[in-house]
C-alpha cells in the first residue's frame, strides 16, 4: 500500500511537471510592437501604427475644416518600424501623439509648386531663382494662371484663341500665334505641412503671381491736373500697371477729377506671360525734311520752300509680349500706301557749325516703328527689377536697319557699355545730348562732326536687350543727366 502511494504521488508530480511545462512554452510568444521615430529619435513604442494615424486624423478637425479635407497625415520625418520582442515598454497612442506634436507640424495631402526662372543680378549675370507654392488642388495654380493670362492677354481675346475663333486677318488686324509660360514649372504631389502656407483660393494666387509676397498697395488721391500717365510717373509705376490695378480706368485718355482714389501697386511677377501674335496695321510714316544750302544766307536762316506730308504704310510684324510689355518686334513686310513728301528747307552756309537746333530735331529709325517702351516706370524685361526707363524703345524697323543722328553735334562716345550695348552720344552743344543704343554696328567715331539724318549705326541687340531695336535718350545739362524726349518733339513723335 506504501508503494502504491509512492508512485501514485510520483504520477502526480510529473503530470504536474508536463503541464507547467508546456503552459510556459504557450505564454512565450513574442510581440509585434511599432516603434515611432521623429527624423530619426524615437518617441516611444505603440501597438498598433494603424491605431495612431487614426488618433492623428482624428485630433486634426480644426485644420480638416480649414482646408475641407477628410484625412491630416503624420508630419514628414516620421517614421514607423514594425518590431517583433518578448518584451517592451509600451507607450500610449495618446503620449507618442503630444510628443509629435510638440515637435513638428502635421501634413495635407496636395502639390508642391516650383517656379524656376533665370534672372540676371545687378553685375549682368545670370543666375537661376526657383520659386515654391503649396497648393490643396493642382487646379488652384491652373485657375490663377489662367487669372494672369486674362489679365495680360485679355479674357475676351484669349478665350477666342483658345477655341480656335479669332477673325482672320483681311487688311489690318492682330491674331494670336500662341499664348505659353516661360518658365519652367513642375507639380508634385507631397504632403504639405500645416504650418506652411497653402493655397486653396486662386484669386488669393493669382496675385502674388502677379504681385509676389512683399506686394504692397498704397492710395493715391488725384489732384488738380493730374493725368493717367503723370500719376503712374509720380509713383514710379508704369501706366500698365495703374491700369491693371484699377478696373475703373481702361486707358490713359481716362478723365481724372480731384478727389478720386487710385490703388497703386508695383508688379513683381513670379512667372511670364508669353503672348506671341500677328499683327498688320497701317501707320503713317513720317516726311522727312530736306536741307539744301545757300551760300548768300546767313548759318541760321533758313526758309521753308515745301511744307511735308506724312506717308501711309501697311507694315505687317510678328510682335511678342511678356506681361504684357513688348519685348520682341520682327518686322515681316511693308507696303507703301502713300508715299510721303518732304519738308524742304533752304539753309544758309557761311558757317558751318556742331551746334543743332532747338527747334527741328529729327527721328533715329526709318518708318515703321514701333514704340515698344516709353520714358516711364516699369518692371525690368531683364530681370533686374523697379527701374526708371530712361529712355524710349523704338523697334519695328528690323535688325540692321538705318539709325540717324536726330540733330547736329559732335560725337563724345561711341563704344561698348554692359548695358546700352554698342551705343553712340552726341553733344549737340545747345544744351542737349542724346544716347543711342544696343547699336548691331557703330558707323562714327568719337570726335566726329555729326548733321541731323547722317547714319551714325545699325540698329542690333547688343548688351541688356530682348529683341532688336534702338534705346534713344535725352539728356539735358549733362552727361546721364535724363529728361523725357517728348519734349524736344512738341507736335508729337515722328
Amino acid at each position: 500500500m506504501k508503494k502504491l502511494s509512492f508512485w501514485l504521488v510520483v504520477i502526480i508530480m510529473l503530470a504536474s511537471t508536463c503541464v507547467l511545462g508546456f503552459s510556459y512554452k504557450k505564454n512565450v510568444i513574442p510581440n509585434s510592437y511599432y516603434q515611432v521615430f521623429l527624423n530619426d529619435k524615437l518617441l516611444g513604442t505603440v501597438t498598433s501604427e494603424t491605431e495612431l494615424k487614426n488618433y492623428i486624423n482624428e485630433n486634426g478637425n480644426f485644420y480638416k475644416r480649414k482646408y475641407n479635407v477628410d484625412t491630416i497625415y503624420e508630419p514628414k520625418g516620421l517614421h514607423i518600424n514594425k518590431i517583433v520582442t518578448y518584451d517592451g515598454k509600451i507607450s500610449s497612442v495618446k503620449e507618442v501623439y503630444n510628443k509629435i506634436k510638440d515637435k513638428a507640424a502635421f501634413t495635407v495631402k496636395g502639390y508642391e509648386i516650383t517656379i524656376k526662372s533665370k534672372q540676371k543680378d545687378e553685375n549682368n549675370k545670370e543666375k537661376i531663382n526657383n520659386t515654391k507654392i503649396n497648393v490643396l488642388k493642382e487646379s488652384t495654380f491652373k485657375k490663377a494662371v489662367t487669372t494672369l493670362i486674362n489679365t495680360y492677354v485679355g479674357k475676351d481675346r484669349y478665350n477666342l484663341y483658345e477655341k480656335n475663333e479669332q477673325t482672320p486677318i483681311d487688311t489690318t488686324g492682330e491674331i494670336i500665334d500662341d499664348v505659353y509660360v516661360n518658365e519652367d514649372i513642375t507639380i508634385k504631389e507631397t504632403n504639405i505641412p500645416i504650418n506652411k502656407k497653402i493655397y486653396t483660393d486662386e484669386t488669393e494666387l493669382s496675385k502674388l503671381l502677379l504681385y509676389g509676397d512683399k506686394g504692397q498697395q498704397q492710395i493715391y488721391t488725384v489732384r488738380a491736373g493730374d493725368t493717367v500717365d503723370k500719376v503712374a510717373f509720380n509713383n514710379k509705376i508704369s501706366t500698365e500697371e495703374l491700369l491693371l490695378s484699377n478696373d475703373n480706368l481702361n486707358s490713359t485718355a481716362n478723365l481724372l477729377y480731384p478727389g478720386q482714389q487710385l490703388k497703386i501697386e508695383q508688379t513683381n511677377p513670379k512667372i511670364s506671360i508669353v503672348e506671341e501674335s500677328s499683327v498688320v496695321k497701317d501707320l503713317e510714316s513720317a516726311y522727312k525734311t530736306e536741307e539744301r544750302y545757300d551760300k548768300s544766307l546767313i548759318m541760321g536762316d533758313e526758309n521753308v520752300i515745301q511744307e511735308g506730308q506724312n506717308g501711309l504704310e501697311r507694315v505687317s510684324q510678328k510682335v511678342r509680349k511678356v506681361n504684357g510689355e513688348i519685348t520682341y518686334v520682327d518686322p515681316q513686310g511693308k507696303q507703301v500706301l502713300k508715299a510721303p513728301v518732304s519738308r524742304i528747307v533752304v539753309k544758309g552756309t557761311k558757317y558751318v557749325s556742331g551746334v543743332g537746333s532747338l527747334t527741328n530735331w529729327g527721328w533715329p529709325t526709318d518708318s515703321g516703328w514701333t514704340m515698344s517702351s516709353g520714358y516711364q516706370y516699369r518692371y525690368s524685361p531683364v530681370g533686374r527689377g523697379r527701374e526708371l526707363h530712361t529712355g524710349l524703345d523704338i523697334s519695328g524697323t528690323g535688325y540692321g536697319s538705318k539709325i540717324y543722328a536726330t540733330n547736329n553735334g559732335v560725337v563724345v562716345t561711341a563704344n561698348y557699355h554692359y548695358s546700352y550695348g554698342n551705343h553712340v552720344v552726341i553733344n549737340h552743344n545747345n544744351g542737349y545730348l542724346t544716347l543711342y543704343g544696343h547699336m548691331s554696328r557703330i558707323a562714327v567715331k568719337a570726335g566726329q562732326k555729326v548733321a541731323r539724318g547722317q547714319v551714325i549705326g545699325y540698329v542690333g541687340c547688343t548688351g541688356d536687350c530682348t529683341g532688336p531695336h534702338v534705346h534713344y535718350e535725352v539728356w539735358k545739362g549733362c552727361e546721364y543727366c535724363h529728361v523725357n524726349p517728348s519734349i524736344l518733339y512738341p507736335r508729337g513723335y515722328r
